[in-house]
């Protein structure tokens, strides 16, 4: 076959659910969340589908796919676009154009300022715009707004062609709004309700028309509302989502610790950060749990909340406990081929659209992870350990022993004491770890690895699952299984050492191919091993010095996979990008094993990127780029931003490097070693709760550590 031929067979081979560059995100946009709602709009307050994927959602289906503002026919002039840093509010400064009549000025430009004023809650998405006229004669100005909904499902906005589509129902239109339908293959009927406040002047198709008069110093309020319409959900009014928001925003401030550091602009990553996460985490029936990103992954991912949770366990447990709440109420209790499904199996993802329920795509609730699973475990421990919250540990345990059962019964598909993955839909994701794009699993010479595959961070999870396990069955009084799960977890670390350990790389293998041949190149994943404590420290020194080489580390992040790979890429999405939550994962490792100077080195990387980026907060990657002077990191251009596990990244780092540790059964908080970077002189932690008492501490730096006070 011909070379182009075979790439072309293997990109559609492995690619199914590939992200087009034509929905490539652009880095003007605005986002704001509530529960299963998500907007995206330009800087101008606008949605315009037809160019980005921008648009209100709502359990992905997008409801509004245009809403555009003009002035006499015009483009108005922006002054500023700004999310409110609480998240809550996008508030968009404009002002008129010049606005001609036969040629002769009526209005010079910046006469008449508009504030247009976006705030989405529960199935609804609400603007405000408010007009004033600083000039000195009257003014009437023509206020045209565009809205339209194509009910597109989110793997639609992705790229996917559909052979077919429902129908679009006529519209509904009226002197004070409109009804937009569509009924779907599914056969359910997706409804969406416009109204306006006052009622234009006009409403011809999907364009309404107000004439405004504006005497000197004049104001005025246009007021409109889109609500996802089921026929008998209630949506909050406008003044009831910022409520809520606000509430939302106590509650966090109330249960998780403050930081404040003697570095502005990194508390202004701080604040971005927190901030972005706080977007993403949805009140669920089980508790908190934070979607993965915006915008195509704005659900649950199971691999996704589980890492969120470990990286800020220390600030936010609660985050953790509804993380755990909710994927034992998903758990898997049957063999499902076509979802990749077998009892026992965390949640890989689940989606609500339209393809999901016709199984077009196969991710309604679908399983196609091999990590989430040691992953639940895992983070069941770390929370028992940070909390001492024996009951909810007692409600899970059915759940971690029917995790432990598909580990041994499913997940080891040979019997040979490690974990592999091999999809059993036809329709699912070909590479199931972290790492999940179809060409992610190479051999050093290029060729990509076939199935069962077992990724090396893979049996890292399981050894701190096995490990993690033991301690519950301790704390719950079964000393028999707790024996028996120490053995397991000392015996699969003796065999990933035996196995995986490729002394020419200096490094663990990416994984074993299903004839058991490593994989013999250098990947980021063997710094998973030193977060699950699988490895000795000799053996962690070497894996951390492999890392920190130029050939990964570009001095913004560890790549994915070092440069001079077979496949290294720094443009691709895993084969030589530079992913944050990756960092943060390994950073706790480094913190683990004591390694507090490449630690540092990561986290100020890390730091650097977001000082020189364009953009406000951590995105899902960037590429792996070399970092050059006065330049800062290059932009993914499908990256999700805001995402979860990145956002989350900046805690794992910090909690690493102040080596900080709970000792719940005694109510001690410990910090092991902890060490500041040289552009940090003071941190503040207020309110740092445990069990039911709380501490403020200062940690000022001195030399290679910290001294503490409380």
């Amino acid at each position: 076959m011909p070379a182009d031929s075979a790439n072309q067979a293997e990109v559609e081979s492995v690619s199914p659910f590939y992200i087009s560059s034509f929905t490539a995100m652009r880095h003007a946009r605005r986002v704001l969340k509530a529960g299963d709602s998500l907007a995206i709009l330009d800087e101008f307050g606008n949605i315009e589908a037809t160019t980005a994927a921008e648009g209100f959602f709502f359990e992905d289906t997008r409801y509004l796919s245009r809403l555009t503002l003009a002035i006499n026919g015009q483009a108005p002039l922006l002054l500023s676009s700004t999310v409110t840093e609480d998240n809550a509010t996008l508030e968009v400064d404009l002002a008129n154009p010049d606005l001609l009549e036969r040629g002769h000025m009526v209005l010079p430009r910046d006469t008449v300022h508009l504030l247009r004023s976006a705030v989405v809650g529960e199935r609804a998405f609400f603007e405000t715009v408010d007009l004033h006229n600083f000039g000195h004669a009257n003014v009437t100005l023509g206020i045209e707004l565009g809205f339209d909904a194509d009910f597109a499902d989110m793997f639609e906005v992705r790229g996917t062609i559909r052979q077919r589509r429902g129908t679009r129902l006529p519209d509904e239109l009226r002197l004070d709004g409109a009804t937009l339908a569509y009924r779907g293959l599914d056969d359910l009927e997706r409804r969406m309700n416009v109204s306006f406040e006052p009622r234009p002047q006009a409403i011809r198709g999907h364009n309404a028309r107000w004439q405004v008069d504006l005497p000197p110093g004049g104001r005025a309020s246009l007021h409109f509302t889109f609500r996802v319409d089921d026929g008998h959900t209630a949506t909050p009014s406008c003044a009831e989502a910022i409520a809520h928001a606000e509430k939302r925003q106590a509650d966090r401030q109330q249960r998780t610790a403050d930081i404040y550091t003697s570095n502005e602009s990194f508390n202004t990553w701080l604040s971005h950060s927190r901030a972005n996460l706080d977007m993403l985490i949805t009140e669920t029936p089980h508790g908190l749990y934070p979607y993965a990103g915006v915008p195509w992954f704005s659900t649950a991912f199971g691999r996704d909340g589980l890492i969120t949770a470990l990286e800020c366990l220390w600030l936010d447990p609660a985050l953790a406990a509804g993380t755990l709440r909710f994927l034992a109420a998903h758990q898997a209790t049957a063999v499902d081929p076509a979802a990749d499904a077998e009892p026992g199996k965390i949640l890989h993802e689940t989606r609500k659209g339209e393809m999901a329920a016709l199984k077009e795509v196969p991710f309604g609730c679908y399983y196609g992870s091999v990590d989430a699973t040691p992953l639940f475990i895992v983070l069941a421990a770390a929370y028992y350990a940070r909390t001492g919250d024996r009951a909810l540990i007692e409600t899970l345990w059915p759940h971690i022993e029917a995790a432990l059962r598909w580990m041994d019964e499913y997940g080891d598909r040979d019997r040979d004491g490690f974990l592999e993955y091999g999809r059993t839909s036809q329709d699912g994701l070909v590479n199931q770890g972290w790492k999940d794009s179809g060409d992610s699993i190479f051999h050093a010479d290029g060729r990509l690895a076939q199935g069962p595959i077992a990724l090396i961070e893979v049996q890292a999870y399981a050894f701190a699952a096995y490990n993690g396990a033991a301690m519950l069955a301790r704390k719950l009084d079964l000393p028999e299984r707790a024996a028996a799960l120490a053995v397991k977890a000392d015996n699969l670390a003796q065999q990933v050492e035996r196995t995986f350990w490729i002394e020419e790389i200096n490094t663990y293998a990416l994984a074993l191919d299903g004839q058991k041949a490593p994989c013999r190149v250098r990947a980021s994943n063997a710094g998973h091993v030193l977060f699950a404590g699988l490895t000795s420290q000799a053996r962690a020194e070497q894996v951390a010095r492999a890392l920190m080489a130029p050939e990964f580390f570009s001095e913004w992040g560890i790549r994915t996979v070092a440069h001079g790979e077979a496949r290294y890429n720094p443009m691709s999405y895993h084969n030589g990008s530079i992913w944050p939550h990756d960092n943060g994962v390994i950073a706790m490792g480094f913190g683990r094993y004591g390694l507090k100077q490449p630690l540092l080195r990561v986290l100020s990387g890390l730091f650097d990127a977001m000082l020189l980026s364009e953009i406000n907060g951590v995105p899902e990657l960037f590429c792996g780029f070399p970092r050059r002077k006065g330049v800062g990191p290059t932009s993914y251009p499908v990256a999700c931003l805001p995402q979860a596990w990145s956002s989350a990244a900046i805690f794992a780092m910090l909690g690493a490097a102040l080596g900080i540790t709970f000792d719940a059964e005694t109510g001690r908080v410990l910090f092991l070693r902890p060490t500041l970077p040289d552009w940090i002189d003071e941190l503040r932690l207020t309110n740092l709760r445990l069990r039911d008492s709380s501490a403020d501490i200062v940690l000022r730096r001195s030399r290679d550590t910290a001294a503490l006070y409380v």
